[in-house]
């Protein structure tokens, strides 16, 4: 398993090293308070393991219905070697819940085999603003290490 130590590589950690990656992230702003930190803990991360500054890229979207489309868009440039979608979706009162969270995912999962390009996919689906927030800082953290890990393994089977 490869772990970074609080932000840290290891030496033998060459999956986890961002210097040479481009990273774009898709950000739906349904419910803000929490995408707002899901990038935020996200972009330090990146950072935290290299990605330079100026290599990533943020877009925002309505909700998480809108990620795919703007993930296939940042797809098409080829200019990226790993894409973040981070959004949050929190069950209510009715079937709407199941339909965007079973939509946006498949649509992640789409763009991500159409292109063979990997992304991490940290939109939350929670139960309430409770769990939400419990999730936040640390699946924001989890996507960027995916994405950075995924674009490196990927690179070696190329």
């Amino acid at each position: 398993m490869l772990i970074a130590d609080q932000g840290h590589l290891n030496a033998t950690d060459t999956l986890l090293d961002g210097k040479k990656l481009r990273i774009g992230i898709v950000q739906a702003r349904f419910n803000a308070d929490i995408t707002n930190t899901l990038a935020a803990a996200c972009k330090a991360e990146l950072l935290a393991l290299g990605v330079a500054e100026k290599h990533i890229t943020l877009v925002q979207v309505p909700g998480a219905l809108e990620v795919p489309v703007a993930l296939m868009a940042m797809a098409e440039k080829l200019e990226f070697d790993a894409l973040i979608a981070l959004g949050c979706i929190i069950r209510g009162e009715t079937y709407h819940f199941e339909l965007v969270a079973n939509e946006s995912g498949a649509g992640v999962s789409r763009v991500a085999l159409d292109y063979q390009l990997p992304i991490a996919n940290a939109i939350l689906t929670t139960e309430n603003m409770e769990q939400a927030v419990a999730r936040q800082t640390d699946k924001g953290r989890d996507a960027a290490r995916v994405a950075v890990e995924m674009a490196n393994l990927l690179d070696t089977i190329e």
